[in-house]
């Protein structure tokens, strides 16, 4: 049995593969320390300039340079996702570094893949073979991939769950099929992600079962890797010297978590959530549970209902143009109510509009909104909550989370959304009417707020409690329940997607802040041009 370290490759999809150039080289040499058998060093790939910070590389000899030089030397390794390298372009192998090259593939490159595979070998490097999302293989597949893999003679053959949807079932019957036709000279490894809290389960359970085969489990520190993560390298070591007497050594791993997996951990967390949960459920790549959690105006079930709505056939490889469309459609599937929208055209378009974001600066800076609303000719309106410091005439919400969030009794002036269910309204407005064409705030409450009032006619928008977003999640809201947490790169282009909508609408309407903004602005020359 063996243990494959994917941390540097695997848990680049939670800073971009970029660990640092030294804390890469204390990486590996922190998992030479531990006596780690297989260390995976990152991904070789075309498709984007190499950066020394990176853990993608372009060449074999890029890899070679964050190489430690150990008293226990384990095998090196990178992956290679088909189509991403020409593997005619491989040296051949010097054992002194790279030895093995895992080629990761899915169902429909399998032909292919192989085919690369074989040029692989030729050029002395040990073959791992990778058939992503293996469960989407039916058994009849399953077996002839198995048959064309002992043609191959790779070193290892991978069961990989690729989703973390895998069942203890689903693993052992998939292992059986392994085990009783693969060629016993090839190992057969596993490679899992903990979407459903079972990849520490699952990799116990394998290794309870007696094999003719070498075992090879991957696992990453600190379980760091895309969405819910990878099964625990430091963990897993832990449960080995305890029942079976190997000699793993946990310290090093520690410290790198202490020193530099935390910070990434901080900036961009990873681990089991619900969203996670539901991408495994309906077998779905995880980034699509990524893009509709970042979104922060889905309750739980509305994910599900979305993942319910999508094709097969998209499920397994990730297309953001496809989510991006059903996310727009499932939030505007509900019909426009009119009632009363002729009354609010009128209102709107002969007062001066007054629009409270929930905000600190709607509770610092009250007595400036207080003196606002107090003026002749102004209408006020809430945006996703009751602003408790004045009734307002309005409440806007296109977050069914926030709409759950009020009191019965003020459901009777709220306008919102088509993507919220209720007849108990005031007035439901065309969700897809309302957003924008920059990602990070295309549906942001305040940003359709002021593009309803633009359609409506509204004279002039005083602007209260729309302060911008802080990477410190505490600092963003009056009400602390309606915190959300998001890494500091998606705060950063909320913020810059705010300003640049601000400039947008200030040239269709004249927009003023009553407080003090902390992250976004008014920029007045672009208003009066």
């Amino acid at each position: 049995m063996k243990i494959l370290d994917c941390t540097l490759r695997d848990g680049g999809y939670c800073n971009q593969w970029k660990f640092g150039y030294e804390n890469t080289k204390k990486i590996v040499a922190g998992l030479c320390e531990s006596g780690i058998d297989i260390i995976e060093c990152g991904f070789l790939t075309e498709k984007i300039k190499h950066d020394l910070e990176s853990t993608q590389f372009n060449t074999i000899e890029e890899i070679t340079n964050i190489i430690s030089e150990s008293e226990r030397e384990p095998q090196f390794v990178c992956m290679i996702n088909y189509g991403e390298y020409d593997v005619e372009k491989l040296p051949d192998c010097n054992k002194n570094g790279i030895t093995g090259i895992r080629i990761a593939f899915h169902k429909r490159n399998m032909k292919e893949a192989l085919i690369a595979g074989h040029i692989i070998k030729e050029k002395g490097y040990r073959l791992y073979l990778q058939p992503m999302v293996s469960l989407n293989y039916s058994d009849e597949e399953f077996l002839l991939l198995i048959q064309r893999s002992n043609e191959l003679k790779p070193y290892a053959f991978y069961i990989v769950d690729s989703f973390g949807v895998m069942k203890q079932q689903d693993l052992i019957r998939l292992f059986y099929l392994v085990e009783h036709n693969l060629k016993k000279d090839i190992a057969i490894g596993f490679h899992s992600h903990n979407n459903m809290q079972l990849a520490y389960s699952n990799a116990q359970a394998l290794l309870g079962i007696s094999s003719k085969h070498e075992i090879i489990i991957d696992s990453s520190i600190f379980g760091m890797g895309r969405g819910a993560g990878n099964l625990n390298t430091e963990l897993f070591l832990e449960y080995l010297n305890d029942n079976y007497k190997t000699k793993y050594r946990l310290k090093p791993l520690l410290i790198i978590i202490d020193e530099i997996l935390n910070q990434f951990y901080q900036k961009n967390y990873w681990g089991y959530s619900l969203p996670n949960y539901l991408s495994a459920k309906y077998n779905t790549h995880p980034s699509y549970a990524i893009f509709l959690d970042a979104k922060k105006t889905l309750t739980i079930e509305s994910m599900d209902e979305i993942f319910s709505m999508m094709e097969n056939e998209k499920r397994s490889s990730y297309e953001q143009q496809y989510i991006e469309r059903l996310y727009e459609k499932y939030m505007s599937v509900r019909d426009c109510s009119q009632n009363h929208l002729n009354e609010l055209i009128r209102i709107v378009s002969d007062q001066n509009i007054v629009i409270i974001a929930p905000g600190k600066s709607s509770i610092a800076e009250k007595d400036k909104i207080l003196e606002c609303v107090k003026c002749e000719n102004a209408v006020a309106i809430s945006i996703n909550h009751k602003y408790e410091e004045y009734e307002c005439d309005y409440i806007f919400v296109s977050n069914l989370r926030r709409y759950r969030e009020l009191n019965k009794e003020d459901y009777g002036k709220c306008i919102i959304t088509t993507n919220i269910r209720s007849d108990e309204t005031y007035l439901r407005v065309n969700y897809e009417e309302l957003i924008n064409n920059i990602e990070a705030v295309s549906d942001n409450a305040s940003m359709m707020l002021i593009k309803l009032l633009i359609l409506l006619g509204a004279r002039k928008v005083f602007i209260c409690g729309l302060d911008g977003y802080s990477v410190v999640p505490t600092e963003n809201f009056a009400d602390e329940k309606m915190n959300f947490y998001v890494n500091k790169t998606r705060f950063e282009e909320m913020n810059e997607g705010l300003n640049r909508m601000i400039e947008r609408y200030s040239k269709e309407v004249p927009m003023e802040f009553v407080t003090t903004p902390v992250f976004v602005h008014l920029n007045t020359e672009a208003r009066d041009a």
